[in-house]
């Protein structure tokens, strides 16, 4: 009677074991995202403060277009060293844009202010 009992549970046990299916859930793994071009900045904002170019390096993505803004109470220049591009005089409280699209390095100075620290554009192809 014992062993029957026995036999028998085991046997329900293994028919209730083979009939589980076990499924092991993961959690979903990010799914990477490429960057569209929406998403890379074609903008970079440089200011002229306190006879500095604030930030004095900006690192930017070939298409980008540069705005400097003079927030001194002077006007100062935007001179590139290789004289790609020129600003003229900015007033204060006035802009100049100019947009890159060669990848390179380019330093500019202000012809107003020779002994303001130059500035640098950095551009990735």
């Amino acid at each position: 009677m014992k062993k029957t009992l026995i036999i028998g549970l085991l046997v329900i046990f293994v028919l209730i074991s083979g009939c589980t299916n076990t499924t092991t859930i993961r959690p979903a793994e990010p799914t990477p995202q490429a960057t569209t071009p929406a998403q890379i900045s074609t903008e970079q904002q440089i200011n002229i403060k306190d006879f500095k170019f604030v930030p004095d390096i900006a690192e930017v993505p070939m298409g980008t277009t540069v705005t400097w803004i003079n927030d001194d109470n002077v006007p100062h220049t935007v001179t590139s060293v290789s004289g790609s591009f020129d600003s003229g005089s900015i007033d204060p409280g006035k802009t100049y844009s100019y947009k890159f699209n060669q990848a390179g390095t380019f330093e500019y100075s202000c012809i107003n202010h020779p002994s303001m620290p130059h500035g640098k554009v950095v551009v990735r192809g």
